[in-house]
């Protein structure tokens, strides 16, 4: 093969490989959200919806009945730090910080602190696979780390051969990665063995245009229930946290 048809062939692979199919996120249920919440990461546990929240001197750690969105309790962060991702594992809740290279350690009962560790860059979103924590930082990659902060692999993300920036929050299920695509109304889900993205849900229009106020942000907030497999997605500064289901395109 000459030159020329090689590079062309490389400059076609992308556009030959199938995109991953697409799915519309369609409303089940909703439950109020406050509008002051900058939402950056979500988790459900025994009926009870964990949140973290950013902005400088406004970040906090949250829970609420699930039930019907009512707020059982929250700790701020210190005013130098900005909330970032979340995720719950073995009795700790893991919290990120977006530029301070902090994660924060507390008790899942009690949302008392259990002490911290540092991590290289930003810190954007946060989940975990039942051993090891998953976090991303804006890019096109996925690193995990032990829950002690070590850093064991990372992991390229990919579309059609082509990589997928600014993830963002994470969520794990049995079968893929979810992860949102920031500024976007795109969640993709990712393998996470080859790091390929196999799915795609489209959520544009899942906030009504009549809802949108001055000051609302845009989609940030998965959740998965591990008790019954609902997902729910907000965003920040969103009036309502929703339950959704997903039909494909």
């Amino acid at each position: 093969m000459t030159m020329r048809p090689l590079l062309l062939a490389i400059f076609l692979l992308p556009l030959l490989v199938q995109a991953a199919p697409v799915f519309k996120a369609t409303v089940v249920k909703r439950i109020p959200h406050s509008r002051s919440d900058f939402t950056q990461g979500l988790e459900i546990h025994d009926g009870i919806l964990y949140q973290s929240t950013g902005q400088y001197g406004a970040s906090k750690l949250q829970t609420f009945k699930l039930e019907d969105g009512s707020l059982l309790a929250e700790r701020e962060l210190e005013p130098q730090l900005f909330g970032e991702g979340i995720t719950l594992f073995e009795g700790n809740i893991y919290q990120l910080t977006w530029r301070s290279g902090r994660v924060l350690i507390y008790r899942r009962e009690s949302l008392q602190p259990a002490g911290e560790f540092t991590i290289p860059g930003e810190g954007w979103g946060l989940t975990n696979n039942g051993n090891e924590l998953i976090y991303s930082d804006g890019s096109d990659q996925l690193h995990v780390i032990s829950p002690q902060g070590m850093h064991l692999r990372s992991i390229p993300v990919r579309h059609r051969g082509r990589p997928v920036q600014r993830l963002n929050e994470l969520e794990w299920t049995p079968e893929y990665i979810l992860a949102n695509v920031w500024g976007s109304d795109w969640i993709v889900m990712i393998d996470p063995g080859s790091g390929n993205v196999i799915g795609r849900i489209d959520t544009a229009g899942l906030l009504p245009r009549r809802e949108r106020k001055p000051g609302t942000g845009v989609l940030n907030g998965i959740a998965r229930n591990p008790q019954t497999g609902q997902l729910w997605l907000t965003g920040k500064n969103w009036p309502w946290l929703y339950q959704i289901d997903l039909k494909e395109k």
